[in-house]
């Protein structure tokens, strides 16, 4: 399986110059494959990275921070574009049938938001470790099926039942309505893991982009509470620092699938006002992180998150919590999903999931 799987990645090495002839070369990446720090890009990607990106262009997809909000939640994602590599490679596009998904509902403000629980289809027994998982989007796009790479490979590789939490978005119900959304699912999966043979006790926490933000805040939250504690925190691309001055944020401002001004946009629907960046519970540098559980960073080199987990991962050294970050050179944001078509997806997942497992023996 493993053998296979490299194979599958080296294979889309050489895919990516068949996928830059279709997506148009200057079109979305302002060169695409030419792009470096000096053309508003911090690195070039790696060639696997880039053909997923050539083809999210090849789909039509445009930067978010140019459309609607409704036009930026319909619009193709990342995910579509890795279903489109997968295609053109021959390799199934069907949901990996080692792992059972179970729709349910959580209440959360005046009504409820989805879940979806993965579940081992071999697991057997009861008492598995349990990880809650929280998407990502700005607060304002995506959902459950465009974040269902992650959580699927997350139960897989860690025989683990994973819950992936939805919760509400801006403009409709601007943060911190996310952030009361995830600490309700956070108790709410507390209460029912041992229903799906979990273990309420041996649970972790996880989550991309914004939704690292959140996995970060409900263990603030937890800890504050007197709530069971996670034991480990998966933040990968969290947004956690308000600075507009970070270094990757002044170097990619035209990284795609995310750059600067995306970030703009994002705050623009998902805050409740400019002065919410300085809220402890966005920017995460400034908030109270001491007594958590220990954290695992993953970082993309070319993303505007980049620093956001750089200065995190010393605010939490700082507050004496146990930290481990990596930054994948070559890769952009929303890399952590692809692991069957990129390969530092395929190693980032392998190295952060390890370090779950260990905490949750």
């Amino acid at each position: 399986m493993k053998t296979n799987r490299i194979a599958a990645l080296t294979a889309s090495v050489a895919l990516a110059a068949t996928l830059a002839a279709c997506a148009g070369m200057d079109g979305m990446m302002g060169g695409g494959s030419v792009a470096s720090a000096s053309m508003g890009m911090s690195g070039r990607p790696d060639a696997d990275m880039q053909a997923v990106l050539d083809a999210h262009a090849a789909l039509g997809a445009r930067p978010i921070e140019t459309l609607s909000v409704a036009q930026a939640r319909t619009q193709p994602t990342p995910a579509d574009a890795v279903r489109r590599v997968k295609e053109m490679r021959g390799m199934s596009t069907a949901p990996d049938p080692t792992v059972s998904v179970q729709n349910l509902t959580y209440p959360a403000g005046a009504g409820s938001q989805p879940v979806r629980v993965y579940r081992p289809a071999g697991a057997v027994g009861t008492n598995l470790p349990v990880v809650v998982y929280y998407h990502g989007g700005g607060w304002v796009i995506a959902d459950l099926d465009v974040y269902d790479a992650t959580p699927r490979s997350m139960a897989r590789n860690m025989n683990a039942i994973v819950v992936s939490v939805e919760y509400r978005k801006g403009p409709e119900m601007r943060v911190p309505a996310a952030h009361d959304d995830a600490n309700a699912a956070w108790r709410w999966v507390m209460a029912n893991a041992a229903s799906w043979g979990g273990d309420p006790m041996n649970m972790a926490v996880a989550g991309e982009s914004a939704g690292g933000n959140l996995a970060m805040n409900v263990a603030i939250a937890a800890r504050d509470n007197g709530w069971t504690q996670p034991k480990a925190i998966l933040a990968v691309y969290p947004i956690a620092n308000a600075s507009t001055t970070l270094r990757s944020k002044v170097e990619n401002t035209m990284s795609l699938p995310l750059r600067t001004t995306t970030l703009d946009w994002f705050g623009r629907y998902a805050l409740p006002s400019a002065d919410f960046a300085q809220d402890p519970r966005f920017n995460l540098v400034a908030a109270d992180l001491r007594g958590l559980p220990p954290v695992i960073i993953v970082n993309a080199d070319i993303d505007p998150l980049r620093d956001d987990g750089a200065t995190l991962e010393t605010a939490l050294e700082a507050a004496g919590v146990s930290v481990e970050r990596r930054n994948w050179e070559g890769a952009t944001h929303e890399f952590f999903s692809m692991a069957d078509v990129v390969r530092d997806a395929y190693d980032a997942q392998q190295w952060s999931f390890q370090r779950l497992r260990g905490a949750l023996r």
